[in-house]
């Protein structure tokens, strides 16, 4: 079930191997042993409009939303924050703003079909 969610400023494109970066990400959630592999799920989402503070579009960013369903250790989130931090970093340290968000979905409202 968790989704990795890797929003992006369209000027990152021109500088970052986004595929690349969204494949790295999705391994350290993979080899995190926290979920079942299969369940995992990972897209970028290219930014074309938006706004930070009084700068406007001229600051780049990289934002992740990961959403897991609740159940995971506070610990268990935090070591799984840096360690998407570090592949940010490491790859894309040269862009303005990183960010991540790991957020606990409520289990009983989640539903899932699959067909």
């Amino acid at each position: 079930m968790p989704n990795l969610v890797m929003e992006y400023s369209n000027s990152v494109d021109e500088r970052v191997n986004v595929q690349g970066l969204l494949e790295d990400l999705h391994h350290v959630v993979l080899r995190s042993e926290l979920f079942d592999c299969a369940s995992v799920k990972s897209r970028a989402l290219r930014c074309h409009h938006w706004l930070v503070g009084e700068e406007g579009d001229s600051v780049d960013f990289i934002h992740i939303s990961f959403e897991l369903l609740s159940g995971r250790s506070s610990e268990q989130k935090r070591e799984l924050s840096r360690q998407l931090m570090n592949v940010l970093q490491e790859q894309a340290g040269h862009v303005r703003s990183l960010t991540i968000n790991i957020r606990d979905m409520d289990k009983e409202s989640f539903q899932k079909l699959i067909n």
